[in-house]
């Protein structure tokens, strides 16, 4: 069966309704995503950011990229001791150092060595700094003339200030002052443009609605504060759905959580207090006032504090993700998020590059909205097939007018199944605003399908 569903990121044509039948499975989706409220509704807006002093020693095991021991390096510094063998310590590593990728004998080379060759110099390391704290992430040149993609957790510090000083270090050495062209909280991604730059090397974006399961990947970023990494491994899965926190920076300036502007979720709770992968009982969720929804490609490839907002490149050097948050199985002794365990997701290029378009060409990005409630942490069975309960029906929304009721089980966001509100919001919410999707789901024990014109989720 031909889909004419457009992927998220991309406008199409019109779907007619029609038997949604058995569509491909191109990577299973999360069943594990849940958000421990008990009752939700799809969210309208991402609640406020909290202080950093309200975040420090909670346990992390999945992060938003974005907490000291996330993928944005909190001010990580210098001194860094990296074990390279047991009787070999490098130390006083030095940021700055512009060594960019070293090969050092082309005909030995490796594939990955022609990748990060060819990638490297597209890819930055970003230093924020504030009165009280700092951090480094990466990014990835999008023109000559120094538009840059990253995440907006990284320039916002967590949500903490959009008035940090940005600092932006090229993989040749080259050091440029840089300001927030534009932020984009719901998908956690931000443009900055580089002061006085020419000539950059803008990255090549494939279309990531082609990746397969078991494609070769390489990262590149700053982990740990060390510019020009390249680590190498596959996509894993393809239509993970995570929940993490919004870094929205609080419009009174204060840090405190104020109304989400949400439709039936609740507020208030540590924006970090993230489900465990491995137990879900053990970990209460973030509540919808503090979540954003991703729809991710997940990459064994080693991503580590610092690697936020740097690029998962396919075979060709070609961007095809942005690397966002990494998953964990607990915290350090120290208190903080351990680092890579070979579990790390990124937001789908062409997503990202939708969104990155639209900042520049100073348009607001937009977001779908599906206008349903749901149970978010219960998995609901219809006949064979797990999928989202609806609880209830906004009234002359999106759901509404394409006919979904309370009491259908959605299973299927085009050819994503969904199991999860996570999943459900995650995939609704990749797709731009006025897109027209086919939903899958069953009343009465039958199948349907419903051609679905999303509406927009209000910005945070």
């Amino acid at each position: 069966m031909s889909d004419t569903t457009p992927r998220p990121g991309e406008d199409g044509p019109e779907i007619p309704e029609t038997d949604g039948g058995h569509l491909r499975d191109e990577g299973a989706t999360a069943p594990y995503a849940a958000v421990a409220a008990p009752e939700q509704a799809e969210p309208a807006g991402d609640g406020s950011a909290f202080r950093r002093s309200e975040r420090r020693g909670i346990l992390v095991p999945v992060v938003a990229a974005a907490v000291v021991a996330a993928l944005i390096g909190g001010g990580i510094g210098a001194g860094i001791a990296l074990a390279v063998n047991p009787r070999t310590t490098v130390t006083q590593t030095s940021s700055g150092s512009g060594n960019g990728i070293v090969i050092n004998n082309p005909s030995t080379a490796t594939a990955v060595s022609a990748v990060a060759a060819k990638a490297a110099p597209s890819v930055v390391t970003i230093s924020v700094t504030a009165p009280n704290e700092s951090g480094t992430g990466s990014g990835i040149v999008l023109s000559k003339d120094g538009y840059v993609l990253t995440n907006n957790h990284v320039v916002t510090l967590d949500g903490d200030t959009s008035g940090g000083t940005i600092s932006v270090t090229t993989a040749d050495g080259h050091i440029y002052s840089a300001k927030i062209v534009g932020t984009d909280p719901l998908n956690d991604l931000a443009v900055i443009k580089l002061a006085d730059a020419t000539n950059l090397r803008p990255a090549a974006f494939a279309d990531s609605g082609d990746v397969n399961v078991g494609d070769s990947v390489v990262a590149i970023g700053a982990p740990l504060d060390l510019p020009n990494t390249v680590t190498t491994g596959i996509v894993s899965a393809l239509n993970r759905s995570i929940a993490v926190a919004s870094s929205v920076v609080p419009k009174s300036g204060s840090g405190d959580s104020g109304d989400s502007g949400g439709d039936g979720g609740q507020g208030g709770g540590s924006p970090f207090n993230f489900w465990d992968f491995g137990d879900e009982s053990q970990q209460s969720a973030p509540t919808q006032a503090n979540n954003i929804y991703l729809s991710v490609l997940q990459t064994d490839a080693a991503i580590n504090p610092g690697n936020s907002g740097g690029a998962l490149l396919d075979s060709q050097g070609d961007v095809i993700g942005v690397n966002v948050a990494i998953a964990g199985t607990g915290s350090s002794s120290s208190g903080q998020q351990s680092g890579s365990i070979g579990v790390g997701f990124a937001i789908p290029a062409t997503v990202a590059k939708r969104i990155a378009d639209d900042i520049i060409a100073g348009k607001t990005p937009s977001h779908g909205q599906l206008g349903v409630s749901s149970i978010a942490n219960q998995t609901a069975s219809a006949g064979t097939v797990a999928g989202v309960k609806v609880t209830a029906v906004t009234s002359g929304g999106p759901a509404a007018k394409a006919g979904i009721q309370k009491d259908d089980v959605i299973t299927r966001v085009g050819d994503v199944p969904v199991t999860s509100y996570t999943d459900l919001a995650g995939q609704v919410r990749a797709y731009a605003a006025g897109s027209k999707v086919r939903l899958t789901y069953y009343r009465g024990g039958q199948e349907r399908t419903a051609s679905v014109t999303l509406g927009a989720t209000p910005a945070p």
